[in-house]
């Protein structure tokens, strides 16, 4: 029983570990960020902790499509220096490399 609190515990820890080493790799670069209900951001990362709450700072907030919550729009604003909270947070990657796609999916259900 204690040997498998142990390992939980250091499981958590190398996570944890694991998470600052890949984050820490972005801090002061921009990144984008999408959280639940569909909302995406970018900015530039200074800093996070071990639940992903994240500060950017020279946010900008991309506008949801009214009729569709899951679509952007090409509008945006500027929000400034930003607490995002971890819970909410699905993704973040380098603002840099991230190249939208069409869904595949959505075309296959067009064709038939």
């Amino acid at each position: 029983m204690a040997t498998e609190r142990g390992q939980n515990a250091a499981d958590k820890k190398k996570k944890e570990t694991l998470l600052s080493a890949e984050l820490g790799k972005y801090l002061d670069k921009r990144v984008r960020v999408k959280f639940q209900g569909g909302r995406e951001a970018s900015g530039i990362l200074k800093g996070f902790d071990q639940l992903l709450n994240i500060v950017l700072d020279g946010t900008v907030e991309y506008i949801q499509d009214q009729d569709d919550p899951f679509k952007l729009t090409d509008e945006s604003r500027s929000l400034g220096l930003v607490v995002c909270r971890g819970t909410a947070v699905v993704l973040v990657c380098p603002a840099d490399t991230m190249e939208s796609i069409p869904n595949p999916f959505v075309q296959q259900q067009e064709a038939l």
